[in-house]
């Protein structure tokens, strides 16, 4: 670790990180080197990483926790899967006390993972594959509450996308049955006894003759043939010459020519109806009102996008400025641009373009074929 003053120059630096920057007064020297002092105790004597602090946490029910866990640490960005215990009354709870029923606990496994590599919904993707989620009596061989499945979230996010998981797969009727798996708040997680822990690794021999008994691998084998998508409708940009027909000129200058409409004067700068927008060209999801906040600006602004997988990032360096433009994936509309002034928790600002938008009403989503985003508005009073 090392911290320098030099002056009004101040570098504080622990292997290849660093903060630097030019201080003017005494007071502010000495709350920077307060300030980088404590992050250098975190950092060598907790035992914490700056990568640390960016990794993000998921927790899933699906059964006996060996194999879930052994799935999940096998997908890239998965950093590590922990077995555990959540959803009962007991303070850490042992794991004769779950496995008899008698706590009301779970089998989970909390999954720690970088958001730069697989997203939130990915892991949900993966999840569903690895269960029978029609199965409210627990989980293959295993049975009883606390074998069953379920998703526990932890904010308003990983909600939404479990919710609108589950109602595309109901609406999909893969299964004959109606999906059973439980959407949960998150609670405290208590990991499970070591010998638990890489149990698939410590005890291969058992496992791999417990897992296949079980009748798991036999059922998503035949089952998901594919990993779940959100996104069932295929959002096909139209033809050039449709484009041209559809559109105004001025949805036809911001999308097709990467244009601006002016603030203040557009059609959805100050809507607060409850609904969905879409792509004006190719109709896929893109943002929802439940994310849209005041910026100020004069244009609608998001906090995060409906379905990240539909909203492509793009660097822009044109009007001698370098910025984040933001594109429709399917459609490739301009849609707008992307800043990191947003707020908590995504700190995220969405700039969109109302000419690239089309607005689906809450009450009208299941008429215009988004149906299976009803459950983000359950809980509105009409």
């Amino acid at each position: 670790m090392m911290l320098k003053i030099l002056g009004s120059y101040c570098q504080f630096k622990v292997g290849k990180w660093s903060i630097a920057g030019f201080l003017y007064d005494d007071m502010l020297r000495w709350s920077v080197m307060r300030s980088a002092a404590f992050l250098g105790c975190l950092l060598l004597v907790g035992g914490f990483s700056l990568e640390a602090l960016e990794k993000e946490k998921a927790v899933f029910a699906g059964g006996c926790f060996w194999c879930i866990e052994s799935n999940f640490e096998h997908l890239d960005g998965v950093d590590q899967a922990i077995s555990g215990y959540m959803g009962g009354e007991k303070a850490d709870p042992s794991y004769e006390e779950v496995c008899g029923g008698k706590s009301g606990h779970l089998e989970v496994v909390q999954v720690i993972y970088d958001p730069k590599q697989i997203s939130y919904e990915q892991l949900c993707a993966q999840f569903w594959t690895m269960i029978d989620p029609t199965d409210g009596g627990g989980s293959f061989y295993d049975r009883g509450e606390q074998y069953t499945s379920a998703i526990f979230y932890g904010d308003e996010h990983q909600r939404r996308i479990a919710e609108i998981y589950k109602a595309k797969l109901n609406g999909l009727k893969i299964f004959e049955s109606e999906i059973k798996t439980a959407i949960r708040p998150l609670e405290t997680f208590y990991p499970a006894e070591a010998y638990h822990q890489d149990y698939y690794k410590k005890r291969s021999s058992h496992y791999e003759q417990y897992r296949s008994a079980s009748g798991r691998d036999a059922f998503c084998a035949k089952n998901w043939k594919a990993i779940p998508s959100l996104d069932k409708k295929d959002f096909a940009r139209p033809t050039e010459k449709d484009i041209k027909s559809k559109l105004t000129e001025l949805q036809f200058h911001v999308t097709q020519k990467c244009g601006t409409e002016r603030p203040f004067s557009n059609l959805y700068w100050d809507h607060k109806e409850p609904g969905i927008y879409v792509d004006v060209v190719s109709g896929e999801p893109l943002f929802c009102s439940l994310d849209k906040f005041d910026s100020g600006t004069g244009w609608p602004s998001f906090s995060r996008a409906l379905d990240p997988g539909n909203v492509l990032e793009k660097e822009d360096n044109t009007h001698g400025m370098k910025r984040t433009e933001v594109r429709s994936s399917q459609g490739d509309s301009h849609l707008g641009h992307l800043f990191d002034d947003g707020p908590k928790p995504t700190r995220l600002r969405y700039c969109i373009n109302s000419a690239s938008l089309r607005f689906v009403p809450a009450e009208k989503l299941a008429d215009q074929g988004y149906g299976e985003f009803e459950v983000l508005f359950k809980d509105i009073q009409p």
